[in-house]
């Protein structure tokens, strides 16, 4: 398999994972502030991020690195919010 083959792959399942987190939020099987959620849109920014750098396709490298860090940052908020509750704060 060529370079060019695995960064195309990386972006087409970036696309899976993006329509699939889309998809599961908008049937009611995935609630928005979920893991999962943020999860699956981390991973579609990530493979995405993948091939739009390798084709030098700057719009799309910046959308998606917004959205990977606004995946991260809810993540993280979440994970800070929820071992707050635990401990007591």
């Amino acid at each position: 398999m060529s370079e060019i083959s695995i960064t195309e792959g990386l972006g087409w399942m970036g696309v899976v994972f993006y329509v699939s987190s889309y998809l599961l939020l908008s049937t009611g099987k995935l609630k928005a502030n979920s893991y999962l959620f943020h999860l699956l849109n981390i991973l579609g920014a990530l493979g995405l991020i993948t091939d739009s750098a390798y084709e030098n396709d700057k719009p799309n490298l910046a959308v998606n690195s917004i959205w990977l860090l606004i995946g991260l940052w809810a993540i993280g908020k979440r994970f800070y919010s929820e071992s707050n509750r635990r401990n007591g704060r």
